[in-house]
């Protein structure tokens, strides 16, 4: 029991109740709900009930976990450890080190396809795709059925892609996806029902799944009982983190592994749902506890170790307004005098003087840079303070944007590495023909659909005839297939890197620091005991942040974080500003179709504001600037306060109007006058 107290002691009740939910009964407990409020401890609850489990008897082999990200499923395999080491010892480490079902949905998913592939008709050395890659597909799918000549814009492969994507992941009809995220493309349904059913016979010739697929194919093997039985029988427990950020394809999936509920525990808060452009549903995390039968238990954690006590009544103030959701009002013991601010500024470019100013103020106050943010709906709306950032000499990182894998030299290397992993990958060899001089397009395509008729791939390569324009053929050949049939891993990232150098060098007039980039992809590679491994996690889990800096490189350590809304989840800082807390930005123009869309711009405010630990500013320009009018134009709009915040929250915050009203000068007594101007007058016109 002591040893009970020492791991157990910090949790509050509601914590420990979420902890112990099921533990100890001698049967596996039934389904768990924890609602957890923005800065709860959820995480450190999770990773308390794995512990706990664990520490029980529980098996960490038959413990499924799933996160959002693979350094989220990492961090928690750390605190599982940090925590049953307090009373395993240890022995702690080689219990945690069997928690090895711990990843990703998508992460996941790829390693049960590939270790049941002789079960569902597919091939386990199958590649997978990122977006850029499946666009590229669909783009030739797109072209081969003539749909580029549309005489009326036939949608882009992005669009092509998102539409496809959505309709997957919600489970939708094509028709009512089109129609509600899509309306101008609905004229196109019948020939995109095509293009996709061209595009699924495409990726399955080159044995390729994308994203989509990884939980698809997931979700629809679970719809065979045999297969749902053995693996659901592998499983004794299942935890599901931020689960509000869950589509209906993984609530399907969850409700497969688990048709009772029993040992099953999701996380999450409804309240911060806000990638219903990924297909998320809220509506997943509020039917939960109804999708069986007894109902799921439910706990709520609506204690805040994050915010003040201000903060926290302005966010609830915010929420409280929404339409459906689970009653919770956040409190905390972090009492402050200092209330939010509403700070109304003139426009976009006083809007960034004014953070500018109050950034350097708070770090003159002992605030590192690192521990303040600037948080905004859409990426584009940093672009003002970011150039004054820059003429500021401010350092400042920007999460959101472009990603390391879309630079051209890392995803050669990458296409490469899928070539040699999958001949079949026709985007992959289409790519890395096209590299060698003197082989175009149409060149490229005529040596793939050579390989496409062979039964063994490379072999068929190696006794084409060079083409007549290609540089360095044998070469080539020799290192492509050298490639391919080694699996001496991560030796064999070495030699497609020799190979490459030559061919980057050429190309890029900046290749020594191309280089670099890729020679910090290699040790990214070291760390993975095989080429497919790192293929598969790299796709799944990409970096997703951009850094730009004043000056080569950043001077200091300490540097200003930008973030979309969506990127900051999660997150937390000592002071955060808010941009563009206006109608039209937060909730945005294109948010206010329909209820649940404007429900979840309300959220999108509510997970900023709630990222804030003692300061929290928002700003509300009064204009803004229209684009594409002449240089030095003045058209304007005017915006006003974000309808989220209404008049009656008005006293939760501190009314800024900056730069401040300069007070009117002291009136003075005039001289008297000197000068009979009305003598003059009637002289003027004198002759």
């Amino acid at each position: 029991m002591l040893a009970e107290i020492d791991y157990l002691h910090r949790l509050n009740p509601e914590q420990r109740r979420a902890v112990e939910h099921g533990v100890g009964t001698g049967t596996v407990g039934g389904p768990l709900l924890v609602i957890a409020g923005a800065g709860s401890g959820k995480t450190n609850t999770l990773a308390h009930r794995v512990a706990h489990l664990i520490v029980n008897g529980a098996d960490p082999r038959r413990i499924l976990l799933m996160t959002f990200s693979r350094r989220a499923a990492a961090e928690m395999s750390r605190r599982v450890e940090r925590i049953a080491g307090q009373v395993m010892g240890t022995s702690s480490g080689a219990v945690t080190d069997a928690l090895n079902w711990a990843g990703t949905f998508h992460g996941i998913g790829a390693r049960l396809l590939r270790e049941y592939a002789p079960h569902l008709g597919l091939d386990p050395q199958f590649t997978i795709h990122d977006r850029e890659d499946s666009a590229d597909l669909v783009n030739i799918v797109r072209h081969d059925l003539g749909f580029h000549e549309s005489k009326s814009r036939f949608p882009a492969k992005g669009t092509c892609l998102a539409i496809y994507s959505r309709t997957v992941n919600a489970q939708g009809e094509l028709a009512e996806v089109l129609k509600e995220a899509f309306p101008w493309a609905a004229m196109w349904e019948a020939e995109l029902r095509r293009l996709f059913a061209r595009y699924v016979e495409v990726k399955q010739s080159q044995n390729v799944l994308d994203y989509d697929d990884l939980l698809l194919y997931w979700a629809m093997m679970m719809r065979e009982p045999a297969i749902a039985g053995d693996l659901g029988s592998r499983f004794d427990h299942v935890l599901v983190d931020e689960y509000q950020d869950t589509n209906r394809l993984q609530a399907a999936i969850l409700l497969a592994l688990r048709p009772d509920g029993r040992g099953l525990t999701v996380v999450g808060d409804d309240a911060q749902s806000i990638y219903s452009f990924r297909a998320a549903t809220v509506r997943n995390i509020l039917e939960f506890p109804q999708s069986f039968s007894p109902p799921a238990e439910i706990v709520t954690l609506d204690r805040n170790y994050r915010s003040t006590a201000p903060i926290l009544d302005a966010a609830n103030a915010v929420i409280a307004e929404a339409a459906e959701r689970f009653t919770k009002n956040l409190w905390t013991d972090r009492a402050s005098a200092m209330k939010p601010q509403l700070v109304t500024v003139r426009d976009e470019p006083t809007q960034a003087l004014y953070i500018v100013e109050d950034i350097l103020a708070t770090r003159e106050r002992g605030v590192p840079l690192k521990q303040q943010a600037v948080l905004f709906r859409t990426s584009s709306h940093s672009g003002p303070l970011e150039i004054e950032l820059t003429r500021r000499n401010i350092p400042f990182v920007k999460y959101g944007g472009l990603k390391f894998l879309d630079a051209a030299h890392v995803k050669d290397m990458l296409a490469l590495l899928r070539w040699a992993e999958n001949p079949r990958d026709r985007v992959a060899g289409f790519r890395v023909l096209q590299l060698l001089p003197g082989i175009g397009p149409g060149t490229a395509g005529k040596v793939l659909d050579a390989m496409d008729e062979a039964p063994r791939p490379f072999p068929m390569l190696a006794g084409l005839p060079a083409p007549a324009r290609a540089e360095g053929w044998d070469g080539f050949v020799a290192a492509v297939t050298g490639l391919a049939g080694s699996r001496d891993w991560p030796a064999t990232f070495s030699r497609a890197r020799a190979w490459y150098e030559p061919v980057l060098e050429e190309a890029h007039e900046d290749a020594a620091i191309r280089l670099l980039d890729l020679l910090q992809l290699e040790q990214i590679a070291s760390g993975y005991p095989s080429r497919e491994r790192f293929l598969t996690e790299l796709t799944l889990d990409p970096p997703d942040a951009t850094s730009d800096q004043s000056g080569v490189p950043l001077k200091d350590e300490d540097y200003l974080i930008l973030s979309t809304i969506h990127s900051a989840k999660g997150q937390e800082w000592r002071s955060v500003h808010v941009l563009n807390v206006v109608d039209g930005c937060i909730p945005s123009d294109l948010g206010t179709g329909s209820t649940h869309e404007l429900e979840e711009e309300r959220r999108l405010l509510y997970v900023a504001m709630t990222r804030a630990r003692d300061e929290l500013h928002l700003l509300i320009p009064q204009r803004f600037f229209v684009t594409q009018q002449q240089k030095h134009g003045d058209r304007h709009l005017y915006a006003q306060r974000s309808r989220f915040i209404s008049r009656a929250m008005l006293p939760l915050y501190d009314d800024i109007l900056w730069p401040p009203l300069k007070p009117l000068a002291a009136h003075t007594t005039m001289p008297r006058a000197n000068v009979d101007l009305r003598a003059q007058m009637r002289t003027m016109w004198a002759k």
